[in-house]
């Protein structure tokens, strides 16, 4: 099989695949990437569109629930396409929330996981400690293949802030959900693995945000926050050519409502 020139690896979170599976293949028809991890379907797998995706150029696999969370990834053909594994090892109860797939053959290929982080809701809720724990699971699971020289790729919503400049009002959201030490820390650490910010790669000083509440003309106002992350390790930052939040797509296209998230679109070479 030959493989792509160079291969487009996106992340989204759609806010419900029912109420935005035009809008995703409209996104699909007019950017055509190669792969995409989405998140936050809201759906089972039994319900996942595969018709849909398949009718334009893609196979799926899919980790859902009723109503809550889920993921997916969908790859473009010829793109060989492995699914590996579901779910974070003993986090089931926070739900739905990884999927992890070995994409393309040879060199070329990339060990991606998508997933959905927990929100936590609020500093003083129960959930907060709970998206805490899980995150150290994530680094404990993600430590056993996360190398130097491993192509691995992990792309999602992480629902953390990850430094002031990602923030709109780092001042005034300080110590607030998405903006404290404790989650801060935890993304360092999976960062200590050896996993890089992508964008950070290619755009270390630059202010841009991923999401935007639909609430108060947030987006048109310029008050979001970069949550939607693409972290790869150096094998995969050596391929890096470009990253870039796909803002255009968190308008309305053709009368059709976009998520409140705007996917985020890294571009690989090939392997040298």
């Amino acid at each position: 099989m030959v493989e792509s020139a160079v291969m487009q690896i996106a992340t989204w979170n759609v806010n419900g695949l029912r109420a935005r599976l035009d809008f995703v293949k409209h996104w699909l028809a007019e950017r055509a990437p190669d792969v995409v991890g989405l998140q936050e379907l809201k759906m089972q797998d039994a319900q996942f569109p595969h018709a849909d995706f398949e009718a334009a150029g893609y196979r799926a696999i899919t980790h859902g629930q009723k109503s809550w969370n889920g993921v997916a990834i969908l790859v473009r053909a010829p793109l060989a396409l492995e699914h590996v594994e579901s779910g974070l090892p003993g986090q089931e109860d926070f739900g739905a929330r990884l999927i992890r797939a070995r994409i393309g053959e040879g060199a070329a290929a990339v060990d991606y996981t998508t997933l959905y982080c927990p929100n936590g809701k609020a500093i003083d809720h129960d959930d907060f400690p709970r998206k805490l724990a899980w995150f150290d699971a994530l680094r404990g699971w993600a430590a056993k293949f996360v190398a130097d020289d491993a192509p691995v790729l992990l792309g999602g919503d992480f629902n953390i802030v990850p430094a002031a400049l990602d923030s709109w009002d780092e001042e005034s959201l300080r110590g607030d959900i998405f903006h404290t030490d404790e989650e801060r820390d935890r993304l360092a650490a999976l960062l200590e693995l050896g996993l890089l910010d992508l964008f950070r790669e290619r755009a270390p000083e630059e202010r841009a945000f991923s999401w935007w509440d639909y609430r108060g003309g947030a987006f048109h106002r310029g008050h979001g926050l970069r949550i939607d992350l693409l972290l790869g390790t150096p094998a995969i930052a050596r391929r890096l050519h470009s990253v870039e939040i796909d803002r255009e797509f968190r308008k309305k296209k053709d009368g059709l409502t976009a998520s409140d998230h705007a996917p985020v679109v890294a571009t690989l070479d090939p392997p040298a």
